[in-house]
């Protein structure tokens, strides 16, 4: 019988793994349907007409896009187990900005370290990338409340939002010879990067570093290949 949840996407994609994790959250079964990207399948264009982009969710063969709202869906759809997003309003609203802030600012930052067309401006990014970092430091202290994740005793709304992207994160530091998440400098979201791919809802779908590496390369190498073209 055919599963009445699934999931379009790319293992390699840190916004794929968010649905995953919320799904896992929630004991929800699904269907993973790999997407090749190459070219975008008639599945995701028909689904996705507006972006164009994974992940999708389906539902009972209804579509719901992008990463973050798929994840409130997810909340919402599947109330009966516990909770994704806080109870609390403010508490809400203010993951939610921060989830914004990596999406808009942090993230876009981060990815555009590996097309810098020099050191300089490469390592000028990664100063940007710090200075986030930073301030992530000091929204975990404030959200987490001495607890182990930003949404406390679990993984919750904001650790999927960023946790996502630690696997491209510790890329980045290996391909650099760099450590961007560290004990001396961001002691709070060192810890908390351990136990956030240590947990069990989570574990499963991050990927290995030396695989993601290799993607990396893959597309670096399309990059400068269209660059010099």
């Amino acid at each position: 019988m055919a599963k009445e949840v699934k999931v379009l996407g790319a293992w390699p994609s840190p916004f794929v793994m968010r649905p995953r994790i919320a799904l896992q959250l929630k004991s929800v079964d699904y269907e993973f349907i790999e997407e090749t990207m190459q070219p975008k399948s008639e599945l995701l264009l028909k689904s996705n007409p507006v972006h164009k982009k994974i992940p999708v969710l389906f539902h009972n063969d209804k579509p719901v896009c992008e990463s973050l709202i798929i994840v409130e869906y997810i909340d919402e759809a599947f109330s009966s187990a516990p909770s994704i997003l806080p109870s609390d309003p403010y508490d809400r609203a203010i993951q939610r900005f921060w989830a914004a802030y990596l999406d808009e600012k942090w993230f876009p930052t981060f990815r555009g370290v590996a097309m810098a067309p020099n050191e300089q401006g490469k390592a000028a990014g990664f100063e940007q990338v710090r200075e986030g970092l930073s301030l992530l430091e000091d929204a975990f202290d404030k959200c987490s409340k001495g607890k182990p994740f930003f949404s406390g005793d679990k993984v919750g709304y904001l650790d999927i939002a960023f946790g996502s992207y630690l696997g491209w994160v510790r890329v980045s530091e290996k391909m650099n010879n760099i450590e961007l998440i560290s004990k001396e400098k961001t002691p709070n979201l060192h810890a908390w990067a351990e136990r956030f791919c240590a947990d069990d809802a989570v574990k499963n779908y991050m990927p290995e570093t030396e695989k993601l590496m290799g993607f990396a390369k893959m597309l670096m190498a399309k990059h400068q290949a269209a660059a010099s073209s």
